[in-house]
């Protein structure tokens, strides 16, 4: 059989040059070879010091086919490193001035609040790119740039986009979307502020997109290549969303008034289908911190020792934001008539379950007007991880607004088969009959 390349010699002849070797070596009655084994054969004569590198090459050919074909941890073009690491510092130094007069508490992780970071995504909006910052609903700065390109990559189009995300320590995160008119990539960058107010480049790579969308609402969601749950101890979440069109105003208001507080996790306010004739399964326990949260805008904290939430506390607080009496909390609550005062636990492991629901947000879409002094908002609840739905649940809340701007919640009701996502609501305080 004649052979035609060297490649060729080593798919079939490299399993008989073993064995003949073997032979050689082992049997004494044959005759002495010489230090060089050559095979050779009408047309080619090769050595084996030639087919081991051929080997070898090949063999060292094909692994970095498959690490590339995994699409994380790609190689990095040094000028594109060069680019994102010279436009990290640019940018940050944009924002140092913002950063150096923000309030950074005594914490050693710095969190800003959310005045600060708006103003740094202002900013940055002046590049011309699109920018984003970690603060809910709020709008992404030049969306229209991102949008255009989005939308080019749906028609096959190749381009390139950089998006900036302002992040809560106050730096900012670089990602260079690139689509080649078949594959989606992200050349993504991290800068930080160190302890002596500079800016360091703190993390890049370069990954392929599994796969995304572009949904109607304005979403774009999608994700990342990642190691396999059999190649590593703990599984990767590849899973992004990014809020690209607006929410629009008035959803934001609302958002932010009725629901952002309240979410999805503690309590089933949002997540349960109830009315006024129907408040019974409503965990009031549960839903306490969060109503607590809304009116003070702080987190409750019991005192030191404290059992209990005092009576007059509690249900005057329910009693503000839904329509029940202080009989019919204490008969539906967790309550002790002995010390007159409710039950309370913090949220954990032993009284909360954990769903995708849990970690989503909710959103509203849409508002409608009853015409009877209510409202209904149609919220959706944004799951950003693993999901990556825009709408892992729709719900239709209904409010009504007093002339003093407060309100009530008077109803929830999640549609189509929303329930059946959820698993039984663990109440904070144990089961309620």
């Amino acid at each position: 059989m004649l052979l035609k390349s060297k490649n060729t010699i080593l798919r079939t002849l490299l399993p008989f040059a073993v064995i003949a070797l073997c032979g050689l070596f082992c049997c004494c009655n044959k005759a002495e070879t010489s230090s060089e084994t050559v095979i050779g054969t009408a047309e080619t004569d090769i050595s084996w010091e030639d087919i081991s590198e051929d080997y070898l090459n090949e063999s060292e050919d094909k692994s970095q086919s498959e690490e590339t074909d995994q699409g994380y941890d790609l190689p990095v073009n040094e000028s594109e490193r060069k680019e994102a690491e010279e436009d990290c510092r640019k940018v940050m130094g944009y924002i140092e001035n913002i950063y150096l007069q923000a309030d950074k508490g005594e914490a050693s992780n710095v969190v800003l609040a959310n005045e600060p970071l708006l103003q740094m995504k202002t900013t940055l909006g002046e590049t011309g790119c699109p920018v984003t910052a970690v603060v809910t609903y709020s709008d992404m700065e030049n969306y229209e740039v991102m949008d255009s390109f989005l939308n080019s990559c749906r028609e096959g189009i190749e381009g390139s986009v950089i998006l900036y995300e302002v992040r809560s320590h106050g730096g900012i995160g670089r990602k260079k979307y690139q689509f080649d008119g078949k594959n989606l990539y992200v050349l993504s960058s991290d800068a930080a502020w160190n302890v002596k107010n500079q800016p360091v480049i703190s993390y890049i790579s370069y990954t392929r997109l599994k796969k995304w969308d572009y949904t109607e609402k304005g979403w774009f969601c999608y994700e990342l290549c990642v190691p396999e749950e059999s190649e590593v101890s703990e599984v990767v979440d590849g899973s992004h969303m990014v809020r690209v069109k607006p929410l629009g105003e008035e959803n934001r208001r609302m958002s932010e008034l009725c629901v952002e507080k309240v979410g999805y996790q503690g309590n089933n306010l949002l997540c349960s289908d109830w009315d006024t004739e129907h408040m019974d399964k409503l965990d009031y326990n549960g839903i306490y911190e969060y109503l607590y949260q809304m009116k003070y805008q702080k987190k409750y904290c019991p005192e030191e020792n404290q059992t209990g939430i005092p009576a007059d506390e509690f249900e005057s607080l329910l009693m503000e934001y839904l329509p029940v009496t202080a009989e019919q909390i204490r008969s539906w609550a967790v309550y002790d008539p002995e010390t007159e005062s409710y039950g309370w636990a913090d949220l954990g492991f032993a009284n909360g379950a954990l769903s995708f629901l849990g970690n989503s947000f909710p959103e509203v879409t849409d508002i409608q007007d009853n015409g009877e002094g209510t409202i209904t908002l149609i919220v959706d609840a944004v799951c950003e991880k693993v999901q990556c739905n825009e709408a892992f649940i729709t719900h239709e809340l209904t409010v009504r607004f007093a002339d003093d701007g407060s309100f009530q919640y008077v109803g929830n009701k999640v549609l189509g088969n929303g329930l059946d996502k959820m698993p039984e609501y663990q109440y904070r305080m144990g089961n309620q009959s």
